[in-house]
């Protein structure tokens, strides 16, 4: 259970017109003056402190002038498929002929620029490479790239170990000496950004026009970037939210792609109706992907009507959509099969080949949620039995906490080791054999609590324990390892010591974050298009929370997991809200007649009609005074 602590203003008051309840969340989140929430284009940082960016431009001056052939690496997730085709649309408008992409194989490859996947990018004869969203650690694969003859421009926002790559080019707000304040840039942000400086020196050079090619507008692209960047779960600070926002204004707009069009509409259950999980089980789940492909109005709509399902599809987009609808969809590509899948998705043009490749990513998303759940269930298993990682009733687990079974699959142990830290709040690795040979190295997936940089801890165990850890990298809640079968149990102990060493007591008790009580005249549509309006929320800027004292009118279970009530506000009887809660751990009493609860505001839309719903974060209990529900386990 979460502990409940309200969020206190910070700074001076607002000199701003604005609604109260807008007022107040702003400062609670460290908004210090309007002009922070200013989110056009004009505000955006130019790109001319990003170290390396110089050397970048003329690389890619001379590739343009020599015709070189480029070959893009990008990486398996959402960030990297959206980095890539962010990269091939815009050299393609420069009057860059020769681009072509490649991705590593999860399992075969690992991730980032690798020597063996340079192997096979020579096969394509590239002149150079260009990573996007990864590179910053492949210090093996860039010397390996420039031995064969290929230049080597790196764009990444990973953090760098104590060495870097000996590229031709680096452009990476995170690398040592580099002036560039936004430091969380995700990948796709940092190849916009070399995008947009390439643009700038071309103009300045006469390129566009004439007989050289029309000078493209960026904007178009800003889809892409708010798509990977949410989906990146990185914070959302001042310039990532205009990078964002202007994303998220051109969706609704109608203004994006076909393919991010096709990927919210298939999220739609209108449009594209999900089986019922009872026929997804035993040998029939194998064929469910393919099913899926002929079911729903989505999937049989002509070009009139695929197009107005398609323009209609993202109008009222949010950054919570792209983080939850789309872009794990996009991510199930990299997860299970092959990303291309999703960059192909990105780039066409052609809207029924969108809505085909994006039911083919949609139907690989729901397998994945299969493999996902039973993951899970014997993560729960392992947790419960005997052995050095179970837990016994009542006691807590280790303060790092590393998960392996070899059953379970390298694209998918990500998720399981977020959802385990969520559950439990402590780190946790989550560790996936290569099903093909049981000698190779063991695959990591770490997740971060707040105030434990996970890189950095796998930096100082790789010191104490040379040779323990084959390679890793990443964020400070989030990372990737590999290391050798029989080095597990060492690895383990290592962990959760340094975890030990690190974590305080206190760290370990998750918090839950209000904004306070909702006056009872705020409980409007008003108010919550406002909200929706008033973002784009994200990580480090979160989405409003509330909490309060309701009169419990009715509840029904749904799918045995789910709450549905109505509800008044304790204060204001009168009003009558819909409330749901998702994944229920611990119920109201059948006779309950008041609860207390941490929620969200939204807005429910049900056969054209728009209605208030409360979406229920935490039934609460005992974490503040007035603040108590009778509940049962």
């Amino acid at each position: 259970m979460n502990k409940l602590v309200r969020r206190q203003a910070q700074g001076p008051e607002l000199a701003v017109e604005l609604h109260p309840l807008l007022r107040r969340i702003y400062r609670q989140r460290g908004v210090a003056g309007a002009d922070e929430l200013e989110l056009g284009l004009a505000g955006l940082e130019p790109p001319d402190a990003l170290l390396g960016m110089d050397a970048a431009l003329e690389l890619l001056l001379a590739a343009l002038r020599e015709q070189w052939k480029i070959l893009i690496v990008a990486d398996y997730d959402a960030d990297g498929a959206t980095s890539c085709a962010l990269a091939i649309e815009c050299l393609h408008a420069f009057g860059y002929d020769r681009v072509d992409y490649i991705i590593p194989d999860r399992a075969r490859h690992g991730y980032g620029l690798s020597p063996e996947i340079v192997a096979l990018a020579a096969c394509r004869e590239p002149d150079m490479l260009i990573t996007v969203d990864n590179g910053v650690s492949s210090i093996a694969g860039v010397a390996a790239a420039r031995a064969a003859g290929m230049r080597v421009l790196i764009t990444d926002h990973h953090l760098p170990g104590e060495s870097l790559p000996e590229a031709d080019a680096l452009v990476n707000p995170n690398q040592p000496g580099c002036g560039f304040p936004w430091k969380n840039t995700a990948g796709v942000g940092v190849i916009f950004y070399v995008m947009a400086a390439l643009r700038a020196r071309l103009r300045k050079n006469g390129w566009f026009g004439n007989a050289g090619p029309p000078e493209p507008d960026l904007r178009e692209s800003l889809d892409l970037v708010a798509l990977g960047t949410v989906a990146d779960v990185v914070s959302l600070d001042r310039n990532n939210r205009i990078l964002v926002n202007e994303g998220l204004r051109r969706i609704r707009a109608g203004r994006t792609r076909p393919g991010i069009s096709a990927l919210f509409a298939v999220a739609d259950n209108r449009l594209n109706p999900k089986p019922d999980p009872a026929a997804q089980a035993g040998p029939q789940a194998g064929r469910l992907g393919q099913s899926r492909l002929n079911m729903g109005k989505l999937a049989q709509a002509g070009a009139a009507q695929l197009a107005g399902y398609l323009a209609r599809a993202g109008r009222n987009a949010t950054a919570s959509d792209l983080a939850f609808r789309v872009g794990p969809r996009l991510n199930a590509a990299g997860r299970l099969e092959d990303m291309s899948t999703g960059i192909e998705c990105l780039l066409v043009e052609d809207p029924s080949s969108a809505r085909d490749l994006a039911l083919e990513l949609d139907a690989i998303n729901a397998r994945r949620r299969e493999i996902q759940a039973e993951m899970d269930a014997q993560a729960t298993e392992l947790l419960a039995g005997a052995g050095s990682i179970a837990v016994a009733p009542g006691a807590n687990p280790p303060t790092g906490l590393c998960l392996y079974d070899p059953a379970w699959h390298q694209g998918v142990v990500g998720i399981l080791a977020s959802r385990i830290k969520d559950r439990l709040h402590r780190p946790v690795i989550a560790f996936a054999a290569d099903p093909g040979n049981p000698e190779a190295d063991l695959k990591g997936s770490a997740r971060s609590i707040a105030g434990f940089h996970i890189r950095d801890a796998l930096d100082a165990i790789a010191s104490r324990n040379p040779g323990l850890i084959s390679r890793f990298g990443g964020h400070a809640m989030a990372a990737g390892l590999s290391l050798p079968p029989d080095r597990l149990e060492t690895f383990r102990i290592a962990f959760a010591e340094e975890a030990s060493r690190q974590i305080k007591p206190e760290q370990l008790q998750a918090v839950l974050l209000s904004d306070g009580a909702l006056e009872p005249e705020w409980f409007t549509l008003e108010v919550a298009r406002m909200l929706r309006n008033a973002g784009p929320w994200g990580k480090d800027f979160p989405e409003p929370l509330f909490d309060g004292d309701f009169v419990l009118h009715r509840q029904q279970t749904l799918k045995e997991k789910h709450l549905r009530m109505e509800l008044s506000p304790r204060d204001n009887p009168d009003i009558r809200l819909g409330a749901i809660a998702f994944n229920v751990e611990q119920w109201p009493a059948p006779e309950a007649e008041e609860i207390s609860l941490a929620y969200r505001i939204d807005i429910n839309e049900f056969r054209g009609q728009s209605s208030l719903q409360l979406v229920v974060e935490q039934i609460l209990i005992e974490n503040e005074p007035g603040l108590k529900a009778n509940l049962q386990p």
